[in-house]
Order: structure tokens, then C-alpha cells, then sequence
């Protein structure tokens, strides 16, 4: 890895750990994934100062925190892609596609971002969603490798959209950790992953990716149950937590946050991280 990329890195990861806060969904074109993110210059402003170590934001939004004078404010990692399978209502052509398809990082290198993410996409019978991925993330990693910008790849595996009702989690830890194989082999250096249904499998996710892996959070849930199973996955190896709904949904998002990051940077259990929550 480029000189240039690590003192990138060293931006999103404080001592090797991570909190991302992801604001990125505007991209995903779902209306329910809005809430809590009407007013996007108050929201930042609300976690700036609740201080997590990244927020995740796409071009059109990253302004808000870059154009901050503050020194020490969250690192940004960028979202590069967009596509349709969040939505509801399933799609009769499913797509995946670059922002920008002819320079795919120049925005994350105006906006001085310390990362790029992009998504991996694999849904029942939807062969060509997951070429346009792979496409993709072969596009960006060679303008990563340029240009020294970490590249954080997202590994879904989704459930059919008639299961749930819009593609939901996939939780089979043989599915997930094939899939971080194959995005390790794609040479990322971050992998954002879902968990394993059951979180003591998640280190195979781990040893799978053999660079930092951060989880998913996906759906919002009740906030104790998502302490538990975080710290759960946190002590399988996982490098941080990738959380959006459950911290901006919240009434109280400094107060989440606080939470996430003693379990993150102090090794707070769940039941010690509910606690700080209540006292935040």
C-alpha cells in the first residue's frame, strides 16, 4: 500500500479501530431510509460533535463536513456507486453503476476523502447486477492504486425481495464469507460486511478478509439488542462498526454514538455500552 493511501487510513482509524457513521442513503432512492436526514446541514452538525472517527457520505453531501474549518472533525469516506436493490418494490432490470464513470474517484480526491466505498452486490438470479459490480470495483481499484486511495468494497448477499419485502440480509455465514473472499481477492483494504446470523461465526468473515473488516449494520432495531450483537461481533475481530438508522433514526445520535465508540475504542461490553448510552 501507497504512503499516500495509509496516511489516509490512519484518518478513518484510531489505534486500528473504526466508527463510520453512514449517511450516504439519499443514493438508494427509498424514501423510508430519508428519515432523520431531511435536514442534512443539522445532522452533521449533530455528529460532528458527537465525534465518531468517519462519517460516510456521498459528492453531493460531503461538502457539509469538508467545508468545516474545525481540525479535528470525522475523516469522510465516500460513496462512489448507487443502484436499486434497497428498494421495496423489486426492480424488472436491476443496476449497479459509478457515479462517475470516466475518472470514479475524482470527487473523493476534491473532497480530500480518506476512503471510497463501493458495493458488491450478489442477489438471487441477478447474474448481470454482480458483473456490473465486479466491473466496477476492478474500475476503481486501478484508479485507487493510482492515485493511493484506500478502497473499502461492501459484500451483500441478499435474501430474495420477495422474502422480507425489499432485499434484505442473507445472513448464511458460508454466502458471506465466500463473498469477503472474493472482495478480498479484488484487493480491498477495507471490507464493510453484514453479519453472520450467528456472531460467533463472524471470524471466519475475518480471517477470510485479511484487511480491517467493519460491520454492517443494516436495518434500524432496538438499540440495546444492536449493543449486544455488536459487541458480540467486535470481540470475533471485526475492526469497527458501519451503522447509519441506528444512529441517525435515534433521538439521542450523540448519545448512540458514545456507546459505539467505548465498545469500539475502550472494549465496552454490551450491558457497559447500554449504560453509557443512558447516561449520554
Amino acid at each position: 500500500m501507497k504512503v499516500s493511501a495509509k496516511a489516509r487510513m490512519n484518518r478513518m482509524f484510531t489505534n486500528g479501530n473504526c466508527l463510520d457513521v453512514a449517511l450516504d442513503h439519499g443514493v438508494c432512492n427509498e424514501p423510508g431510509f430519508l428519515v432523520g436526514l431531511e435536514d442534512m446541514p443539522r445532522v452533521i452538525d449533530t455528529l460532528i460533535a458527537a465525534r465518531p472517527d468517519a462519517l460516510q457520505l456521498a459528492y453531493g453531501q460531503a461538502d457539509l463536513l469538508q467545508s468545516r474549518p474545525d481540525k479535528d472533525k470525522p475523516a469522510l469516506v465516500m460513496r462512489i456507486d448507487m443502484g436499486n436493490p434497497y428498494n421495496v418494490q423489486r426492480h424488472r432490470v436491476m443496476w449497479s453503476m459509478l457515479q462517475n464513470h470516466d475518472e470514479p474517484i475524482i470527487g473523493a480526491l476534491e473532497m480530500d476523502a480518506a476512503c471510497v466505498v463501493v458495493n458488491l452486490f450478489m442477489l438471487p438470479d441477478e447474474p448481470e447486477l454482480f458483473r456490473q459490480c465486479v466491473e466496477n470495483i476492478s474500475k476503481v481499484r486501478a484508479a485507487c492504486h493510482r492515485y493511493g486511495m484506500p478502497l473499502m468494497i461492501e459484500p451483500l448477499v441478499m435474501l430474495p425481495n420477495d422474502v422480507r419485502g425489499g432485499y434484505q440480509v442473507d445472513g448464511d455465514a458460508e454466502k458471506i464469507v465466500t463473498l469477503v473472499r472474493l472482495a478480498a481477492e479484488m484487493g480491498a483494504d477495507i471490507i464493510k460486511a453484514d453479519p453472520t446470523d450467528r456472531p460467533e461465526d463472524f471470524h471466519r468473515v475475518v480471517e477470510a478478509a485479511r484487511v480491517p473488516v467493519l460491520v454492517r449494520g443494516g436495518g434500524k432495531d432496538d438499540l440495546r439488542t444492536v449493543l449486544s450483537k455488536s459487541s458480540a461481533l467486535l470481540r470475533q475481530g471485526a475492526k469497527g462498526l458501519v451503522y447509519g438508522r441506528n444512529i441517525y433514526q435515534h433521538a439521542n445520535p450523540k448519545a448512540v454514538v458514545n456507546a459505539l465508540m467505548a465498545m469500539i475504542h475502550k472494549d465496552a461490553d454490551g450491558e457497559e455500552a447500554w449504560d453509557i448510552y443512558n447516561n449520554g
